[in-house]
């Protein structure tokens, strides 16, 4: 039996929509994943997600799951769906990019990653073998490779010493996996409506801005075999015709038999331009980073309801929105909120930017089924612009 299970229900050009079943959940794709980095969606319950917004996979992140509350403590309380309740789908990064970001704060050698916590300082240590035994115990659903993340402008020689890099610890991830898959049966695994108790693994492409590289990576990361393949080092530093041109080039050689993820990416303008190149997953702090800070997402484009303008504005953020905080508060009213510090603002603000974001990915299905993704595209990005200088 399969840990997962994939099939394209209908496409349109390259973008398609399919259905992605595990364990726990049946994921309809294009799809947005909401970021629980800390096991939770920042300002933002669990119910609400499930009953409103029907999300079905969420995200967690090894690195910090790893520091707080720690692999002990998971594998006492029997994994990480046990411990935060939610019993939908998780995917779990490998805490690679994380590691990366630390910059002084690590040192990298060949065996993997040792580091000091953004905690307390302490040292640790992350590889390929460590980021898979934490996600067996995590017992998430998708698990990603450990891999190396080059900044989005590196250079061609450093990015193929850190592509060679990913592509031997993509082994080592898939080596350890393996052995973890058939031995750990005792980490919480389940089986349900047919699939396998088991994981499944994700490889991730690499190469930055370079389509040789990038072709080079897929070709070797195909040759190992994964479940599954993300786009990797986009949306970190590089310039947004950059990261177009890796998703137009590299995107429809990836395995049409496979769902295929862009990791941390994007706006909503980048979910589209994505899925237009045939990219089925994605996951963004934006929605509840933006949301804690007063930015909304609108069908007629991005607003920041601390402006004054939205004083006396007793309309809903977006009148083209279905959700419970549309549908009962005002804009005049969020905006008083934020004035007064109350923390119902960013919780108000976060909930909607989600909807809004699940919504999007919920139309473009449609759009797709009904092979007019083309035209909603268009019509869509032309109602974002009526924004675009004001409150951005």
């Amino acid at each position: 039996m399969r840990p997962i299970e994939w099939k394209v229900e209908a496409a349109d050009g390259n973008a398609r929509c399919g259905t992605l079943r595990t364990r726990r959940s049946v994921i309809e794709t294009p799809v947005f994943m909401p970021v629980g980095t800390q096991a939770s969606v920042k300002g933002v319950r669990f119910e609400w997600l499930e009953q409103e917004m029907d999300a079905r996979i969420i995200l967690g992140n090894t690195y910090h799951l790893f520091l707080r509350p720690g692999v002990e403590t998971f594998k006492k309380i029997g994994g990480l769906h046990r411990f935060s309740t939610w019993n939908r789908s998780y995917l779990t990064d490998s805490g690679g990019f994380q590691v990366f970001s630390l910059n002084d704060l690590r040192k990298l050698t060949e065996e993997g990653v040792e580091f000091r916590s953004h905690l307390d300082g302490s040292k640790k240590f992350l590889s390929p073998e460590v980021s898979m035994e934490i996600q067996a115990a995590l017992g998430s659903e998708i698990v990603m490779v450990f891999d190396e993340c080059p900044p989005g402008d590196a250079g061609h020689e450093a990015t193929r010493k850190s592509l060679e890099l990913t592509a031997r610890w993509a082994k080592r991830s898939r080596d350890r996996f393996d052995r973890l898959q058939v031995e750990g049966d005792d980490l919480g695994h389940i089986e349900a409506d047919g699939l396998s108790g088991h994981q499944s693994l994700f490889g991730i492409v690499q190469g930055a801005g370079h389509f040789d590289l990038r072709e080079e990576s897929l070709e070797r990361t195909v040759d190992i075999g994964f479940d599954g393949y993300a786009i990797g080092g986009l949306s970190v530093g590089e310039e947004k015709s950059v990261m177009y041109g890796v998703l137009e080039h590299i995107a429809p050689k990836m395995p049409a038999d496979a769902p295929r993820y862009l990791m941390g990416v994007g706006t909503p303008e980048d979910l589209l331009e994505a899925v237009s190149h045939g990219v089925d997953m994605f996951d963004c702090v934006m929605p509840t980073r933006n949301g804690r800070t007063g930015g909304v997402f609108t069908s007629s484009g991005k607003i920041n309801i601390r402006n004054a303008r939205f004083a006396a504005d007793d309309g809903p953020l977006d009148k083209e929105c279905g959700c419970s905080v549309c549908r009962r508060y005002s804009r005049a009213y969020l905006r008083h909120l934020y004035q007064a510090g109350e923390m119902a603002a960013a919780t108000l603000i976060s909930h909607h930017n989600l909807f809004f974001y699940l919504d999007l990915m919920r139309k473009t299905r449609d759009a797709i089924r009904n092979r007019r993704f083309g035209a909603f595209k268009k019509d869509f990005l032309a109602g974002l612009a009526e924004n675009d200088t004001v409150d951005v």
